[in-house]
């Protein structure tokens, strides 16, 4: 009987963690249940932040599977050359560095559940392999000769349009349809402000808990600000932001002008709610022509600086720089390390939203952000 109910409890309190009252969260609370008792393969979708591991981890508890393991890897965050040696493993010697055998995620999810977040990063080349093991749950390591069977349930997230990708030949439509066979999607959270006081709510009483400290109370003011808070970010940005507003407030009440000071303090971080005035891609256009004009002004001052320096030649470029216009274009790599450094600042890291606004590939970026050592 105890163990009855530590399982009920274990899996109330996973779909509790999916906060909110509004008509579409409690739609998608329905269609986990619905669906966490067969081993169907089920597609995630919404932007970034709005909660999708969430959705994966209440499946998984709701499942048979509960009692295996669940083993969740973000897709975009493994490098392309290693990828297929870290879902599938590999075997001893099949590549220089294989000083041993290696089991791979799909090994180590036996019996439970593969959590494929971001899968619209996935290298192409690896998808078909991705399609077969979802029909035929067999699979060869690399450097392999015997196929390998699991018992696994695949389910995986993107927050990327994959009926685009598939028309653009960077994800492969039979492995969309594959994936697809149930699509839970999460709206963002300016979609449905009515959750915001409820989630408001249980991130202050997590972090006051968290630190010792009793939870302050927010007034009807303050949460309207919020309510009509663009949050770019989602559910992730605004738990940031409620703990960033705690941390620094000594008052037991949070009022309009303690949001409101908060943001103009803050105002040149993009992960801070701003009221809709505008719409979101203006916005967007208005946040990247700002950290251009910074950028061009620093690099001013960086040019003043160094044409300074050679006329005074209290500087030595070399026989390469022997003039300022020569300066200026060594500082090109300079511009471009000080542009991703600013990205991922105002993006608090993100690297996909940096990447979004620096206009490249999230792979692209993860290369530079290694060259520069950031």
């Amino acid at each position: 009987m105890k163990k009855k109910e530590s399982i009920e409890t274990r899996q109330t309190a996973a779909i509790d963690r999916i906060t909110g009252a509004s008509p579409v969260i409690e739609s998608v609370k329905r269609l986990i249940h619905q669906v966490a008792g067969s081993d169907i393969t089920v597609l995630i979708t919404g932007e970034s932040g709005t909660g999708k591991e969430l959705v994966a981890e209440a499946i998984h508890s709701l499942s048979r599977r509960r009692s295996g393991p669940m083993v969740a890897i973000n897709c975009g965050a493994i490098p392309e050359g290693i990828f297929e040696s870290e879902i599938f493993g590999h075997e001893k010697g099949s590549f220089t560095s294989a000083d041993r055998n290696r089991r791979g995620y799909f090994e180590m999810a036996h019996q439970g559940t593969l959590f494929l977040d971001e899968i619209g990063e996935m290298p192409l080349s690896v998808q078909v392999k991705i399609l077969r093991v979802l029909e035929t749950n067999r699979f060869l390591k690399v450097g392999g000769t015997e196929e390998v069977s699991v018992d696994v349930r695949v389910i995986a997230a993107t927050n990327k349009d994959l009926s685009q990708e598939s028309a653009k030949g960077t994800f492969r439509q039979d492995l969309y349809y594959r994936l697809k066979a149930v699509n839970i999607h999460l709206p963002p959270l300016r979609e449905r402000p009515e959750d915001i006081p409820l989630l408001v709510e249980q991130f202050a009483r997590e972090f006051s808990e968290r630190n010792n400290r009793p939870a302050p109370r927010f007034n009807e003011g303050s949460i309207n600000i919020l309510k009509r808070g663009r949050w770019q970010g989602n559910v992730r940005e605004l738990k940031n932001f409620i703990e960033s507003l705690i941390a620094l407030s000594a008052s037991s009440a949070i009022t309009e002008q303690d949001i409101t000071t908060r943001l103009s303090l803050s105002e040149r971080s993009s992960n801070l709610p701003m009221v809709i005035s505008r719409s979101p891609e203006e916005l967007d256009r208005e946040l990247l022509y700002r950290t251009l004009l910074e950028l061009r002004s620093d690099m001013n001052q960086v040019k003043g600086l160094l044409r300074k320096l050679v006329e005074e030649k209290e500087f030595e470029f070399g026989t390469h720089f022997a003039h300022a216009e020569e300066a200026e274009a060594f500082s090109l790599d300079e511009m471009e390390r000080e542009q991703i450094r600013r990205a991922l600042q105002e993006f608090n890291g993100n690297r996909r939203l940096a990447a979004k606004a620096l206009g490249i590939g999230e792979r692209t970026l993860y290369r530079k952000i290694q060259r520069f050592e950031l």
